[in-house]
């Protein structure tokens, strides 16, 4: 399989003197491209830090996360600037968050299209429309946040994640805040993603079920991984 990001000898540490504590501890992990990956463990064992450490949204104190293109070219974004790190984020790493993370004032297309906007382009139309029609999201377009259920919320973060064709879509606790039938329907279309699409998916959950979606589950225990 083709490794779409990677963790090697990371370490991530919190705090300082007798309070500091090892969230990471020389975590090695490779994601491959075109899968769906969940990552568990209990409160405490370090899979949302790594998760935002893959993600490049929070620094590691050692090691590296090296981001794969399709060539199989590695950039290690422990070496970017904040600056470049930024760029990549926007071109090659979809988020999907627990709290959805819409802007209360723009609607749901304009939230869907942000990342395109900050970056001063434009979506491939058909992309837009395949992303919108499969998330059944073609009749809310001109609703904001307010204004949708939860569930409408978070294809609509769904959307904005995959709308740049990313090449790793990040998502961290996505049924969180969801009931059952909604949480289901966010899942189904990760899997869909994945397999209709060739994304890549590396998600964190407590809930079994919803690993359940995905094709492997990293375990964590103490800033380490205990199964792969």
């Amino acid at each position: 399989m083709v490794t779409a990001i990677a963790a090697k000898g990371v370490v991530k540490e919190f705090g300082g003197g007798d309070a500091r504590v090892r969230a990471l501890d020389e975590v090695d992990v490779a994601f491959e491209a075109g899968r769906f990956a969940a990552i568990m463990g209990p409160s405490g064992s370090g899979k949302s830090t790594l998760m935002h450490c893959l993600a490049g949204l929070d620094t590691v104190d050692s090691g590296r996360i090296e981001l794969y293109d399709a060539q199989g070219t590695a950039t290690d974004l422990t070496g970017l600037s904040d600056a470049a790190l930024t760029r990549l984020r926007r071109a090659r790493i979809g988020f999907v968050f627990q709290s959805f993370n819409l802007l209360p004032t723009l609607t749901a297309a304009q939230n869907i299209r942000l990342p395109f906007e900050l970056s001063g382009t434009k979506p491939d139309p058909d992309w837009y429309r395949t992303v919108v029609e499969v998330l059944g999201l073609t009749d809310r377009l001109s609703h904001r946040p307010s204004q949708l259920s939860g569930g409408q919320q978070q294809r609509v973060a769904c959307a904005r994640a995959l709308l740049p064709r990313p090449d790793v879509v990040f998502a961290d606790e996505p049924t969180g805040n969801l009931d059952s039938h909604a949480g289901q329907d966010v899942l189904a279309f990760l899997r869909r993603s994945v397999d209709e699409f060739g994304q890549t998916v590396v998600m964190v959950t407590h809930d079994p079920v919803a690993a359940g979606y995905a094709d492997r589950t990293v375990h964590l225990a103490d800033g380490r991984i205990v199964e792969a």
